[in-house]
């Protein structure tokens, strides 16, 4: 069911959650750690199955792949931000 907004408040909307508790619109880094850690472990799992065709051990790859990457891009994120914003300010003034 799509969320309709109230006649009352035209403006807002009900905020996207992840799991009911990740609100991916809210979180600067959650939306690219997201599809980053999915595609990692698309990568990362199917891989290891084609090197080893072992079904078990890939898919265990590849959880540990989204969970490497997720978390990778949620702590590297903020601080590229960071150095862009510094270099821009730099470059400014």
């Amino acid at each position: 069911m799509a969320a309709v907004p109230e006649p009352d408040e035209p403006g807002k909307r009900k905020p996207f959650k992840l799991l009911g508790i990740l609100d991916v619109e809210n979180i600067p880094c959650a939306r690219d750690s997201i599809l980053y850690g999915s595609l990692g472990s698309v990568v990362a799992g199917f891989g290891h199955f084609l090197l080893t065709s072992r079904i078990r051990r890939s898919c265990d790859v590849g959880v540990g792949g989204f969970i490497l990457v997720t978390l990778g891009c949620c702590i590297f994120n903020p601080q590229l931000v960071e150095s862009k914003d510094a270099e821009l300010e730099d470059t400014e003034g």
